[in-house]
C-alpha cells in the first residue's frame, strides 16, 4: 500500500494522516516574543532600509536637475531622468535566480550582509558620481539594485526555515510591508534634506550610512536557521519546526527540479501577477513626485509629504489585509489558495480601477487625484498576502529560487516602466499624455489579475520533494500495516 505523502492540500497539509499531523505539531510556542520575531524584525528593517535607498533618487533627482536650490549646493541639467530612475533595475535583475541558489546552498546570512554593505557604500558614493555626470549617477545605482537583487530572495528564505504556517501571511506581510514603511520615511525625509542647507547630497550620505547600521546590527543577532540560532528556547524550535514539516535535512542537497519549476502554471501564475504588479507599482513610484510637480504644481516640501501619504496608505492597510488573511485560513473559512487568489484580485483589479478614474477627473483642483492615487497604491498591498508569499505555498524547499525567478523576471518590467513614460509623455506638462501613462497600467493590472485568478494555487507542490517528519511517516506506516493485518 503506497503513501499518499507527495499529495497535499491547500494548506500545504498531507491528505492522509492529517490528523496525526496536527497532534504532532507543539502547543508551546515558546516566549511570545522568540527568536524568530528578532528575525522578522530584522528582515522588515532590511526592506525598509532597502526602499529608502531605492526610492530617495525620485525625490532627490527633483532638487538635484532645480535651478531653486540652496546656495552652494550643485545642480545639474539632465534630460535623461528616466533613464536613470531606471538604471536600478538593470543591475537588480542580474542576481535574481542566482541569489535563491546562493542562499539555498550556503545561507543568506553573509550574502545580505555582503550586499547591503554593497548597496550603502554605492548611495554614499552617489554625489560624487553625479560629478560626473548622469552616467555617474546610473553606475552607482546599477550597483545598488545588484546589491538589492540578493535581498528578496534571501528574504523568501529565510521565511520559508523560520515562520510557522499559521504565522506565515501576516509575518510576511509585515516584512514586505517594510517597502512602502521605507518609501514613507524616504520621500519626505529626502526633501526635506534636499530643501534644507545641507542640501541632496546629505540625503544620500545618511541613507547610506543607515545601510551600514543595518549590517552591524544583522552580523550580530541574524541567523539562517534555527539549527544555527544560538539562543532559541528548545519549545520555539520544535514549534517551527514541527508546523513547518522540517527533516534534519540537508537543502543544499535537494536538487533544484528546473523543469517542474518551469512546468508548473501555479508558478506562471505568479510570475505573471509579478510582473503586472511591478509595472504599476513602479510606474507611479517614481512618476508620482514628478506629476505631483508638473500636473499638480506642488513644491518640492509638498511633494515630498504627498508623494508619500499613498505609500502610508500601502502600509498600514498591509496590516489589515494580512491579519485578515491569516484569520480566514486559521479559522478554516478559506483555503490558503482561495485567500492568495482573492487578495491578489484586491491588489491588482482596485489599483486599475482607481488609475482609469484618474485618467477622467480634473486636475484643476488636485484633491480628486491625490484620493485616486493614495487608492491606488494603498489596496495594492493585497497583494502582499496574496502572490507576494504564494512562493512559500508552493514549495517551501525552493521559496528564495523561485522568488528569484518571478522577482527577476517582474522587475525586467521595472525598467520598462519608468522608461515607456519617457515616450509617452514628451510633454510633461501635458494631462492628455499622463492620462496613458494611468490607462496602460490599468490595463496590465487587469489582465495579470485575471490570469492568476485562472492558474494561482495555494498548494504546496509535488516536484518541492517534500517528506514527512518521521514521528507522523512512522505513524502512517503503523496505521497501514494494521489496516492490512485486519
Amino acid at each position: 500500500m503506497e503513501t499518499k505523502s507527495e499529495n497535499c492540500t491547500d494548506n500545504g497539509k498531507l491528505e492522509k494522516g492529517k490528523d496525526l499531523e496536527m497532534e504532532e505539531v507543539p502547543t508551546n510556542t515558546g516566549p511570545r516574543f522568540g527568536a524568530r520575531h528578532t528575525q522578522v524584525i530584522l528582515l522588515f528593517l532590511l526592506v525598509t532600509i532597502a526602499y529608502a535607498i531605492r526610492v530617495n533618487l525620485s525625490v532627490g533627482i527633483v532638487a538635484m536637475t532645480s535651478d531653486h536650490g540652496p546656495p552652494g549646493i550643485p545642480t545639474y541639467d539632465w534630460d535623461d531622468t528616466n533613464v536613470i530612475l531606471s538604471s536600478f533595475f538593470w543591475g537588480y535583475v542580474i542576481p535574481q535566480i542566482g541569489a535563491g541558489q546562493l542562499a539555498k546552498n550556503f545561507g543568506p546570512r553573509y550574502i545580505l550582509i555582503s550586499a547591503m554593505s554593497l548597496c550603502s557604500m554605492f548611495s554614499i558614493l552617489i554625489p560624487f558620481m553625479a560629478s560626473l555626470g548622469s552616467y555617474g549617477v546610473m553606475i552607482c545605482r546599477v550597483f545598488q539594485g545588484f546589491g538589492q537583487g540578493f535581498f528578496y530572495p534571501c528574504a523568501h528564505n529565510i521565511l520559508s526555515k523560520w515562520v510557522p504556517l499559521g504565522e506565515r501571511t501576516r509575518m510576511g506581510t509585515f516584512v514586505y510591508a517594510g517597502g512602502p514603511f521605507g518609501t514613507v520615511i524616504s520621500n519626505p525625509v529626502t526633501a526635506w534634506i534636499c530643501d534644507s542647507v545641507i542640501g541632496w547630497p546629505a540625503a544620500f550620505y545618511i541613507f547610506g550610512g543607515v545601510g551600514f547600521l543595518w549590517v552591524i546590527c544583522y552580523a550580530i543577532l541574524g541567523s539562517n536557521t534555527v539549527e544555527d540560532h544560538k539562543s532559541i528556547t528548545d519549545e520555539e524550535k520544535n514549534y517551527i519546526k514541527g508546523t513547518l514539516k522540517q527533516n534534519e535535512v540537508d537543502h543544499s542537497e535537494i536538487p533544484t527540479p528546473w523543469k517542474d519549476m518551469f512546468m508548473s502554471m501555479p508558478m506562471w501564475a505568479i510570475l505573471i501577477a509579478h510582473c503586472g504588479q511591478n509595472w504599476g507599482f513602479w510606474t507611479l513610484l517614481t512618476q508620482i513626485p514628478k506629476y505631483m510637480d508638473k500636473i499638480l504644481g506642488f513644491n518640492l516640501n509638498a511633494n515630498g509629504l504627498l508623494s508619500a501619504v499613498p505609500y502610508l496608505a500601502l502600509w498600514i492597510l498591509s496590516f489589515v489585509f494580512g491579519a485578515l488573511s491569516d484569520l480566514f485560513i486559521n479559522k478554516g473559512v478559506v483555503s490558503v489558495g482561495t485567500a492568495r487568489k482573492v487578495t491578489t484580485s484586491i491588489g491588482l483589479f482596485g489599483p486599475a480601477l482607481a488609475l482609469l478614474g484618474l485618467g477622467f477627473v480634473s486636475t484643476e483642483d488636485p484633491l480628486a487625484p491625490i484620493v485616486l492615487l493614495v487608492v491606488a497604491v494603498g489596496i495594492n498591498s493585497a497583494t502582499y498576502c496574496g502572490y507576494q508569499v504564494n512562493h512559500i505555498d508552493l514549495s517551501p524547499n525552493h521559496a528564495g529560487t523561485l522568488m528569484g525567478i518571478t522577482n527577476g523576471a517582474a522587475n525586467i518590467f521595472s525598467i520598462i516602466a519608468p522608461l515607456s513614460v519617457q515616450f509617452i509623455v514628451p510633454n510633461e506638462y501635458d494631462a492628455d499624455q499622463w492620462k496613458v501613462v494611468f490607462f496602460l497600467s490599468a490595463g496590465i493590472y487587469i489582465i495579470c489579475a485575471i490570469f492568476y485568478l485562472i492558474f494561482g494555487s495555494g498548494e504546496r507542490q509535488k516536484w518541492d520533494d517534500f517528506q514527512p517528519i518521521e514521528p507522523v511517516k512512522e505513524a502512517m506506516e503503523d496505521k497501514e500495516e494494521k489496516v492490512e493485518k485486519f
